[in-house]
């Protein structure tokens, strides 16, 4: 008889920590945006559309607005129990070049309370004229359902 019960007891208790680990929050990430340590590799005025995509990599998104912008944009989602995913971080990372290929402008916006936030820029001049598409792009990356892709 107390063998029965050790065993109902470790197999409750083992019940117990399996629905308690199905309630731990879990954490994706998305995309690509480069972190301060590699863009510190790149010089701004000095660095080409070459040397970028040896050292970082291609872009996220490319020709949007034309060949003068890359845009690396990264994500991160929480999904917990049954709830909806949410984003927790998004970042975007837009590099602007010349006509030439050299580099302008690197510029870092983030997701904050719901609006977008420059949270670190390097340039060689003031241009920031892609501001309502770096909104677009932060408001809508990874906000797509299966079924607007299937086209339902």
């Amino acid at each position: 008889m107390r063998k029965g019960w050790i065993a109902g007891k470790s197999i409750a208790a083992l019940g117990v920590a399996f629905m308690l680990s199905a309630c731990a929050a879990t954490y994706q990430n998305h995309g690509f945006a480069p972190s301060e340590l590699d863009l510190a590799e790149i010089t701004v005025g000095v660095d080409t559309r070459d040397t970028l995509a040896e050292t970082i990599g291609e872009p996220t998104i490319s020709g949007v607005v034309g060949d003068d912008s890359w845009f690396y944009v990264g994500s991160r989602w929480r999904h917990f129990a049954f709830r909806a995913p949410e984003v927790i971080d998004r970042q975007v990372v837009a590099v602007s070049f010349a006509e030439d290929g050299v580099i302008t402008n690197i510029e870092r916006f983030g997701l904050e309370n719901g609006r977008v936030v420059t949270l670190n820029r390097r340039v060689t001049e003031t241009n920031i004229a892609n501001v309502n598409l770096i909104t677009q792009i932060i408001n809508s990356v990874g906000n797509v359902s299966a079924d607007q892709l299937v086209g339902n």
